[in-house]
C-alpha cells in the first residue's frame, strides 16, 4: 500500500468545515481561493506521493550517521529536500518580499500534513526553518533579514532551534550557554545544546542556528536569556557561505524513532553569531518559533495519523482471517469483523478531527495577520495548545490502532505499521510536552477570564442549534455546556495546581468537543459525513462527562501517597 495524499479531503474541510473563503474577503489573502488552493494541495501531494513516500522505510532501514565531524543524511534523502526546495514547500506562506509565496497558513499546514505522512523525518527539516523564517521576520534587524531570509526562504539555508541542555529541559531559565559581547558588534556564544533536529546535515549550503544564552551579568531564570542567530558558515561581504564558525555536532542520539531526522548534541566554543531582538528578550523571541512548530508538531501526529489509517484500512481490506459476519454480502476480509471496523471508525474519526483543528488553528493565525483583530489572535492562542497536544496524542494513539489491525504482523517491522508508532511517539514530548500545553491552556489561556474559550464554545452552541440534524446538535450541545461549566470551574479554583492537576483531560475534552463540532459541520455540509459524524459524537464524545470530572477534581488525590510509598 502506498501513501496517497488526501487533498480533496483538505479542500472539503477548508470550504466547508473551516470557511477558509472568508480568507479572500481579506486584503491580505484575497487570492487563496478555492481554486488555487485545490492547485497547490494537488502538487504538494504528488511531490509528497512520488518523491517523499519512498524515503520513508529508507530513512528508517538507515538513519542519519555522524561521520569525521559531519551528518550525512539518510539514502535519497538529497533528491527528497531538493524537490522541497524546487517546489518552493519551505516558504508557501513566508513574506513575499524576501522570496516567499505569502499565502495564509492553512497552506502550509496543510502541505506539512501531506509531508509529515510521507516521510515524517525529512519533513521535520523545512519545519523548523518555517519556524526561524517567522522569528527572524518578526524580531531580528533589517540587516539580518537581508543576509538570512532569503536564503532560508530558497531552502538553500535551513534553520535549527537551540533551547535544550543537560541541565536545562523544559525549564529554559536553568540554562547556562553564554553570549560574550565582540567589539565588531557580534557575540561569541559558548554551551552545548542537546536534542537539536536536524542541527547538522548534508542536505544545504548553509544551517543556521538560532540559540538562546546568557549575557554576562544578565539576571537569572527566563528574564536573563537573550536570542543569537549562529551559523555554520559565517556569511562573507557577499551573503554567501564564508569560513567555518567554531561549532560542531559531538554526536547524534540514538533514538526509539526518526532515524533519518538527526538528533545532534550541538557544542558552540566562542561561535560568532547577532543578537536577535532586545537583550534579555530571547525567550519572547524564540516563543514566536515555538508557537509555530507547536502548530507545526501537531500537524506532525495528525501527519501519522492519517498515514497509519490508509495503511490499516489497506490491510483490513485485504487480509481474510476466519468467517465474517457479513457473509457473502461484505468483503470476506477482515474490515467485516465488528471490531476491526471500530478500530478504524476510531482512527478515521480522530484523524479527521485533529485535521480540522489543525486547519482551524492556522486559518485563526491567517484572520489575525489579515484583519488585527484581538480576536482572532486570542482564538489562535487558545487552540494552539489544543492542537499541539490533542494531535499528537491522536497520532500515537492511530499508529498503536493501526498495529493492533494489523494483529501479528502489525509487530513485524516489514509491514511499516510499527514505524508510524515508533516515529509519532516524540511528537508528544518535543515543543513542550503535552502536559505543558494543557498546563498552558489551563493557566496562561484562561488567564482572559475565559473570554476565548467562552467564545469558542458559544461558535459550538450556535451551530449545534442551526444543525438540521437535531439528534446530533442536541448532543453537541450538550457537552458544550459540560466543558463551559469546566472551565468555569477553573475559573473559580483558588489554587492554580488544581486547575494543572485536571489541565490533560479538560485539554482532551475540548479536543473530543471540538472533533464533533467540525464532523458536525461536515455531515451538513455532505451527507456522505454522516456516518463518521454519528460514530464521533455518539461513541468517542461520551467521555467528555468523566474526563471533565476528572479534570475537576483537584490535586489532593494526586498527592494521596508519599513519594517514598509510590518508590517501594
Amino acid at each position: 500500500m502506498t501513501y496517497r495524499a488526501p487533498a480533496a479531503n483538505i479542500e472539503f474541510t477548508l470550504s466547508h468545515v473551516i470557511g477558509a473563503d472568508r480568507l479572500t474577503e481579506t486584503g491580505k489573502y484575497g487570492e487563496a481561493t478555492a481554486d488555487l488552493r485545490m492547485a497547490i494541495l494537488t502538487e504538494a501531494g504528488k511531490m509528497a506521493e512520488d518523491v517523499l513516500a519512498p524515503l520513508q522505510r529508507a530513512g528508517d532501514l538507515e538513519g542519519a550517521k555522524l561521520e569525521n565531524g559531519v551528518v550525512r543524511a539518510s539514502p535519497g534523502y538529497d533528491q527528497g529536500y531538493k524537490a522541497i526546495r524546487e517546489g518552493g514547500w519551505v516558504a508557501v506562506s513566508a513574506p513575499e518580499e524576501f522570496g516567499g509565496m505569502g499565502l495564509p497558513m492553512i497552506l502550509t499546514t496543510a502541505v506539512n500534513e501531506m509531508m509529515s505522512s510521507s516521510c515524517l523525518s525529512l519533513s521535520l527539516n523545512p519545519l523548523m526553518t518555517q519556524g526561524q523564517i517567522d522569528a527572524l521576520e518578526h524580531h531580528a534587524s533589517d540587516e539580518i533579514k537581508a543576509t538570512y531570509l532569503p536564503k532560508l526562504i530558497e531552502g538553500s539555508w535551513t534553520g535549527t532551534m537551540n533551547l535544550t541542555e543537560p541541565q536545562a529541559g523544559s525549564d529554559v531559565g536553568a540554562l547556562r550557554s553564554k553570549a560574550e559581547p565582540n567589539d565588531d558588534g557580534s557575540y561569541s556564544v559558548s554551551g552545548q545544546k542537546i536534542y537539536i533536529s536536524w542541527g547538522d546535515h548534508d542536505l544545504a549550503e548553509n544551517i543556521c542556528h538560532l540559540v538562546l544564552a546568557r549575557l554576562p551579568d544578565a539576571p537569572a531564570g527566563t528574564k536573563g536569556v537573550s536570542l543569537f542567530i549562529v551559523p555554520k558558515l559565517i556569511p562573507d561581504e557577499n551573503g554567501e557561505p564564508g569560513v567555518a564558525n567554531s561549532l560542531k555536532p559531538i554526536s547524534l542520539e540514538h533514538k526509539l524513532g526518526l532515524h533519518g531526522s538527526p538528533t545532534c548534541v550541538m557544542q558552540f566554543d566562542d561561535a560568532k553569531g547577532w543578537m536577535v531582538g532586545p537583550e534579555n528578550g530571547g525567550m519572547a523571541c524564540m516563543f514566536t518559533m515555538m508557537n509555530n512548530a507547536r502548530l507545526g508538531v501537531g500537524v506532525e501526529g495528525l501527519g501519522v495519523a492519517e498515514a497509519a489509517t490508509q495503511k490499516a484500512v489497506a490491510y483490513a481490506m485485504d487480509r481474510k482471517q476466519g468467517r465474517t459476519p457479513l457473509g457473502d454480502k461484505g468483503t470476506g476480509a477482515i474490515i467485516d469483523h465488528a471490531d476491526v471496523r471500530r478500530m478504524l471508525m476510531t482512527m478515521k474519526a480522530l484523524t479527521s478531527s485533529s485535521r480540522s483543528i489543525a486547519l482551524d488553528t492556522a486559518f485563526s493565525i491567517d484572520m489575525s495577520k489579515a484583519t488585527e483583530d484581538a480576536a482572532w489572535a486570542a482564538r489562535a492562542a487558545f487552540l494552539t495548545p489544543i492542537c499541539k497536544a490533542f494531535s499528537t496524542d491522536i497520532g500515537n494513539e492511530v499508529a498503536h490502532l493501526g498495529v493492533q489491525v494489523h494483529g501479528g504482523m502489525g509487530f513485524v517491522e516489514e509491514t511499516g505499521a510499527a514505524q508510524f508508532s515508533r516515529d509519532v511517539r516524540v511528537t508528544a514530548i518535543y515543543e513542550g510536552t503535552n502536559g505543558i500545553q494543557a498546563m498552558d491552556l489551563v493557566g496562561r489561556k484562561l488567564m482572559d477570564g475565559g473570554e476565548a474559550g467562552k467564545a469558542l464554545l458559544g461558535e459550538i452552541e450556535a451551530n449545534a442549534f442551526a444543525a438540521a440534524n437535531d439528534a446530533l446538535g442536541v448532543k453537541v450541545s450538550a457537552a458544550a455546556t459540560q466543558v463551559a461549566k469546566a472551565t468555569d470551574w477553573m475559573l473559580g479554583t483558588d489554587t492554580l495546581n488544581d486547575r494543572f492537576a485536571g489541565a490533560v483531560p479538560y485539554l482532551r475534552a475540548w479536543g473530543l468537543l471540538l472533533g464533533g463540532h467540525y464532523l458536525l459541520k461536515a455531515a451538513e455540509a455532505d451527507a456522505a459525513h454522516l456516518p463518521l459524524a454519528r460514530f464521533h459524537i455518539s461513541q468517542l464524545m461520551p467521555h467528555i462527562p468523566a474526563l471533565l470530572a476528572a479534570a475537576t477534581a483537584g490535586a489532593e488525590q494526586l498527592y494521596a501517597l508519599d513519594a517514598e510509598v509510590l518508590s517501594a
